[in-house]
C-alpha cells in the first residue's frame, strides 16, 4: 500500500511576517532548517521509495535532511509549487486587504478568480493533482515524501478526501512543517495524519502552531475573511 507523506516546508521570512510568498524563491530561516533537521530526525528509519518536492528552495532544503540521510535524490516538480499571487507576492496581506480590498474580499470569498496576475486556486489543483497522479502510478506500495507549500498541499488535500476547493482555508490548517500522511487505499485515500507537528521538538511546535494562530486573527481583523497564512 502506498503512503504518501505530504508536508508543508519550514519556517520563512515570509510565513513568520505572514506575507504571502507564492513563488518567490525564499530560503528557510535557521528556525526552518532546524525544523527539517527534526523531520529527518523523526523518519529517517522509515522505508523511502522516493522524495518530490516544488522547485523553490524551501521546499528542497526542507527535503535535504532526510534525502542525505537516506541516500535518495530529490526530483523537483514544477507543478507542485505554490500558488502564484501575482500583484500581491511579497505584500503583507493586511497591506493587501487595506489598498485592493474590493478585490481580496472577492479572492477570499471566491478562490477561483485569483490573485490580480496570478492563478485561481483550481488552476493549482490541477498541476499539482497531476504530479500526485504520476507517483501514484509509478509507486504501488510503500512511503513517498512530497514537499510542497501550504495553499499546493490544502487543495491537493481538499481534491483527495472530496472537499469542495473553495472551502480549502477554513477546512484544512497547515502549519510550517506540518506533515499529513494520506494512504492510498482500493476503496480510496484514506487520511491517516493531518498538519502533524509531534516530530518538532515543544518550542518548535509551539512556533509553528503559533504562527498559524496568530495569522488567523490577523485575517481576522478583516470583516468577512478567514485565515490564509503566507505560503
Amino acid at each position: 500500500m502506498l503512503n504518501l507523506y505530504l508536508l508543508r516546508h519550514g519556517e520563512t521570512d515570509f510565513s513568520r511576517e505572514d506575507r504571502f510568498c507564492g513563488r518567490i524563491d525564499a530560503p528557510l530561516t535557521d528556525v526552518g532548517n532546524e525544523m527539517a533537521s527534526c523531520f529527518a530526525e523523526m523518519y529517517g528509519e522509515l522505508d523511502w521509495r522516493a522524495i518530490f518536492t516544488s522547485t523553490r528552495q524551501r521546499a528542497v532544503s526542507t527535503a535535504e535532511p532526510l534525502a542525505t540521510r537516506v541516500s535518495l535524490p530529490i526530483r523537483r516538480e514544477p507543478g507542485l509549487d505554490e500558488m502564484d499571487y501575482g500583484e500581491w507576492q511579497g505584500r503583507w496581506k493586511g497591506e493587501v486587504a487595506a489598498t485592493d480590498r474590493k478585490r481580496y474580499r472577492s479572492w477570499r470569498q471566491d478562490p477561483t478568480i485569483g490573485a490580480p496576475g496570478g492563478e485561481s486556486v483550481f488552476e493549482v489543483h490541477a498541476r499539482a493533482s497531476r504530479v500526485l497522479d504520476e507517483i501514484r502510478a509509478r509507486y504501488d506500495d510503500g512511503n513517498v515524501l512530497v514537499v510542497s507549500h501550504k495553499t499546493t498541499l490544502r487543495v491537493l488535500l481538499c481534491g483527495l478526501l472530496g472537499v469542495d476547493l473553495k472551502r480549502h482555508r477554513d477546512r484544512i490548517s497547515q502549519p510550517v512543517c506540518g506533515l499529513n500522511i494520506i494512504q492510498v487505499q482500493p476503496e480510496g485515500p484514506a487520511l491517516r495524519a493531518l498538519a502533524d507537528v509531534t516530530h518538532l521538538p515543544p518550542w518548535l511546535r509551539s512556533r509553528a502552531v503559533g504562527q498559524e494562530a496568530a495569522a488567523a486573527r490577523a485575517a481576522a481583523a478583516v470583516p468577512g475573511d478567514a485565515d490564509e497564512t503566507a505560503a
